[in-house]
C-alpha cells in the first residue's frame, strides 16, 4: 500500500507485519510495559475521536511537552488522523522559549507528561491566549489526563466521520510544526508536510539492516525531528522501539533490552569511548599493552581496504581479545547506530566501525526534515571523516561561497508565520542550510558554518567546529569553543572533563580540591600547555590557539551554554563569558 500520510503507517504496519506484542514500549515503575499494534491503533483512534468531540478542526495546533514514551506515539497520530498539526516540544527549554513557541504557534490544546514539567508552565498558563485546556500523561490531581480524552473518545467513536476527515487530508498538508531550538533569538517554527517526513522515510529505510525482528533503543528527544524521522523509519520497517527511561538509564536500558539499532548524537559516543579509555588505562601492564595495541589499531581503521591483509588480520585478533567487551557494553546485538546532531570525530567512527559496532555518520536539518546526506553499508557510499552521499531523492551542490544548498521534497514549507525568513531560506527552491562544505567523490565533507566561520584582523579565515573536534579529541577536554573573530589570533575556551582531572592528579600525587582551584593550580595549567602545544603543531599558522582559559563548570543545557539537542550556544557563550574572552585579547 502507498504511505502518503503519517498515519498510512499504522495501515502498512497493520498489512505488512505479523502481530506483536511490543510493537512499542516504554518502562513504568521498574517494569517494561508493551504495547501491540491493536492497543496502539484503538489508542490514536480515541484520541482523534475525543479531539473531534472537542472540537479540534484540521490546521489547529496541538502541543506537547513530553520525554519519550509510547503515549508521545498515541498522540501523534491520533492528531494527525484528524488533519490537526502536532507541535512537540523540548521538556527543556527556558520559561521564555515556552511562552513564546504556545503563543506563537496558537496553540488550542496542550499535554504535558508530569508534575515535574507542569511545575515549570503552570504560572505561564493564563498567558497562552488560545489555550482551550491542559491535559497530563501522567496523572496529576486538578488537571484532566490523557484517559480523560481517551473515555471521551470511546463515549463519541464515530468512524465513518473519521475517516472522511482522514480522505481530504493531502500528503502535503503540514503535519507538525516543529521550532528549532537555535542559537540565537527566538526559536524558529519549522512548518513539515507528511511528504516532506515519509520522503526522508522512503529514502533512508533501506540503509539500515533491521527487520520486524529487530528492536531499536530511542533516548534522543522525539520533539527532534532526527529522532522522529528514525521513529518512523522503524515502523516502516516494522522494528519494535523501546523508549529508554532517560539519559541516565541508557546503559541499563541497553543491557535489558539488547538493541539491534539505536540513534545517537556525537556526545554519547565520546563519553563511553572516553569511560572505555579510564577502564583500560587501570588495567595490569600485559593487559594495558594489548588494550592500546587494540584501540591504536582501530584508529587506523578505512573501509573497504581489503588489501590491508596484515591489519585486518591484526583487527580480527583485536577483536577477540578487546573489542568484544566493547561490544558487549552495547547489548552485544547492535547493527547499526546512526550518529547525527553534530559532528562526529573520526577517530571515534574509525574506532567504533573497527570494533565491529558499524556507527553511520549522517547530516541533515530540521529544515530538511531532516536527513540530507548518510553513510551507508554500500562499498563507495562510507568513509570516515564524511557524512557519506547525498539521499537519492535530493539535489546537492555546493555555492560560491562553499555554502551546502539542497533541493528535493524533504524541503519544508516555510518558517511559520516569517515570509521573509522563509524567503531568504528558500531561494528558487534552494534550501540554503547555513553548512559549508564540498563534494569528495559523491560524498559529502561538511566543513564548518557560514555563520561560524570568521576572519581575524590578518585577514586569515578561521573554521571553529574543525579545530574545536581536533582538540576535543584530548582526554582532558570535555568542551571547548574558539574564538578569535577580528583578533590577531585564535584563542579558546576549554571546559576540562573533570573525572579525567582528577584521575590525572590522584596519579600526579596532585590534591584535587574544587574545580574553581584546580583550574588556577601551575600543574594543571602546564598539562592543559601541553595538550593545546600538541594540537597547535597540526594546525596552520593563523589557526594555532595562542591564548586560552580553563573554565570551572560543565557546559549543560540548564546552564544555558548548549542547545537542548547538545550543540554548543555561541552567542550566549560569548554573552556569558564575555569579560574572560576580552582578557584573552588583552
Amino acid at each position: 500500500m502507498e504511505v502518503s500520510r503519517i498515519f498510512d503507517l499504522l495501515d502498512q504496519y497493520e498489512n505488512k507485519y505479523q502481530p506483536k506484542d511490543d510493537v512499542l514500549a516504554g518502562k513504568e515503575n521498574g517494569r517494561w510495559v508493551k504495547y501491540s499494534l491493536k492497543t496502539y491503533r484503538e489508542m490514536a483512534d480515541n484520541i482523534s475521536y475525543g479531539l473531534m468531540k472537542l472540537g479540534v478542526k484540521k490546521g489547529d495546533k496541538i502541543a506537547t511537552i513530553s520525554n519519550n514514551r509510547p503515549e508521545w506515539n498515541f498522540l501523534d497520530m491520533g492528531i494527525a488522523q484528524i488533519g490537526a498539526v502536532h507541535v512537540p516540544i523540548y521538556p527543556t527549554i527556558s520559561e521564555e522559549d515556552y511562552r513564546y513557541i504556545l503563543n506563537h504557534a496558537e496553540v488550542k490544546y496542550l499535554f504535558v507528561a508530569g508534575a515535574e514539567l507542569l511545575r515549570k508552565i503552570k504560572h505561564i498558563i493564563p498567558e497562552i491566549k488560545n489555550l482551550a485546556d491542559v491535559y497530563t500523561i501522567n496523572k496529576i490531581d486538578d488537571y484532566k489526563h490523557l484517559s480523560d480524552l481517551v473515555e471521551l473518545g470511546k463515549e463519541n467513536r464515530d468512524k465513518a466521520k473519521l475517516e472522511s476527515v482522514k480522505t481530504v487530508i493531502d500528503k502535503d498538508d503540514v503535519v507538525t510544526l516543529i521550532y528549532t531550538s537555535g542559537t540565537t533569538g527566538f526559536p524558529k517554527g519549522v512548518m513539515l508536510s507528511h511528504d516532506n517526513l515519509l520522503s526522508n522515510v522512503k529514502a533512508t529505510y533501506h540503509i539500515f539492516p533491521v527487520d520486524e525482528t529487530s528492536r531499536g533503543l530511542s533516548y534522543l528527544p522525539l520533539c527532534h525531528v532526527y529522532e522522529r524521522m528514525v521513529n518512523y523509519v522503524l515502523q516502516y520497517k516494522g522494528v519494535s522501539i523501546y523508549y529508554a527511561e532517560n539519559m541516565a538509564t541508557i546503559v541499563d536500558n541497553i543491557q535489558e533490552i539488547h538493541p539491534h539499532i539505536m540513534t545517537t548524537v556525537p556526545r554519547l559516543l565520546e563519553k563511553v569511548y572516553d569511560k572505555i579509555m579510564a577502564k583500560g588505562r587501570k588495567l595490569s601492564s600485559i593487559q594495558k599493552q594489548i588494550f592500546f595495541w587494540a584501540v591504536n589499531l582501530g584508529l587506523r581503521f578505512e573501509f573497504d581496504k581489503s588489501n590491508r591483509l596484515l591489519y585486518n588480520a591484526q583487527l580480527k585478533l583485536a577483536n577477540k581479545l578487546v573489542f568484544k567487551k566493547w561490544r558487549a557494553a552495547f547489548g552485544g546485538e547492535m547493527r547499526v547506530i546512526v550518529s547525527g546532531g553534530a559532528a562526529l570525530q573520526p577517530r571515534l567512527s574509525a574506532i567504533y566501525n573497527a570494533a565491529q559496532i558499524p556507527v553511520l555518520e549522517g547530516y541533515g536539518m530540521t529544515e530538511s526534515s531532516p536527513v540530507i546526506a548518510v553513510n551507508t553499508f554500500k562499498k563507495g557510499e562510507h568513509k570516515v571523516g564524511t557524512v557519506g552521499p547525498p539521499l537519492e531523492n535530493v539535489e546537492v551542490k555546493i555555492s560560491d561561497v562553499g555554502e551546502i544548498l539542497v533541493k528535493g521534497s524533504l524541503v519544508m514549507k516555510g518558517y511559520f508565520k516569517e515570509p521573509e525568513m522563509t524567503a531568504e531560506a528558500i531561494v528558487d527552491g534552494w534550501l540554503h542550510t547555513g553548512d559549508v562544505g564540498k563534494l569528495e567523490h559523491g560524498l559529502l565533507k561538511i566543513t564548518g558554518r557560514v555563520k561560524e566561520i570568521f576572519k581575524t584582523s590578518m585577514g586569515k579565515y578561521i573554521s571553529p567546529v574543525l579545530l574545536e573536534n581536533k582538540i576535543k579529541e584530548s582526554p582532558f577536554i570535555d568542551q571547548i569553543m574558539v574564538v578569535g573573530e577580528n583578533q590577531k589570533f585564535a584563542a579558546a575556551l576549554l571546559v576540562p572533563d573533570f573525572e579525567y582531572l582528577k584521575s590525572w592528579c590522584k596519579i600526579k600525587e596532585v590534591k584535587y580540591t574544587s574545580n574553581k582551584e584546580m583550574i588556577n593550580n601551575k600543574d594543571v595549567k602546564a598539562r592543559y600547555k601541553k595538550e593545546i602545544d600538541c594540537f597547535n603543531k597540526q594546525f596552520g599558522d593563523s589557526e594555532k590557539i595562542k591564548k586560552w582559559t580553563l573554565i570551572d563548570h560543565e557546559w549543560t543545557i540548564d546552564s544555558g551554554e548548549i542547545t537542548a539537542n547538545l550543540k554548543v550556544k555561541r552567542s550566549h557563550i560569548h554573552k556569558k563569558f564575555e569579560k574572560i574572552i576580552l582578557g584573552l585579547f588583552s
